[in-house]
């Protein structure tokens, strides 16, 4: 007899808090139940988006990338492969993160900034609103 798949994955947190993640239905990536991500955004596969974080319409978070618990994805940005994105941080609208990019908790990066692989922007965590990453000229 054949297994039914479940729609949920649960991970337990090193705290001994249990998290139930669904796969979301634009590219089948794991949303935890309390993230709120819009149906027009597409979490790849291996992508997880944590616990009270939000991505909003027309996003992109891809291949093994993870949104860190309470971060915001605006409207038309893009997360690249291997991407981390801080706890509370905020990726402006579409702005766009290359593979691998570290975003620190607490973080800000500008609407329409463009983020090469491998950069790291550091924590800012401290309660201030700061904005680290312009968007390049045209």
């Amino acid at each position: 007899m054949l297994q039914k798949r479940k729609n949920y994955v649960e991970i337990e947190e090193d705290s001994g808090v249990l998290l139930r993640y669904f796969h979301h239905s634009n590219g089948n990536g794991l949303v935890e139940s309390s993230a709120t991500v819009d149906p027009t955004a597409y979490v790849e596969q291996s992508a997880y988006v944590d616990r009270g974080a939000r991505v909003e319409a027309g996003a992109r978070i891809g291949t093994g990338a993870w949104v860190d618990h309470n971060a915001v994805i605006q409207a038309g940005a893009v997360v690249g492969s291997a991407a981390h994105v801080g706890p509370e941080a905020v990726i402006g609208r579409a702005a766009r993160l290359g593979a691998r990019v570290k975003v620190g908790a607490g973080a800000r990066v500008h609407d329409g900034a463009t983020m090469s692989a491998d950069a790291i922007v550091p924590d800012h965590s401290d309660g201030t609103s700061r904005t680290l990453t312009r968007p390049t000229a045209a």
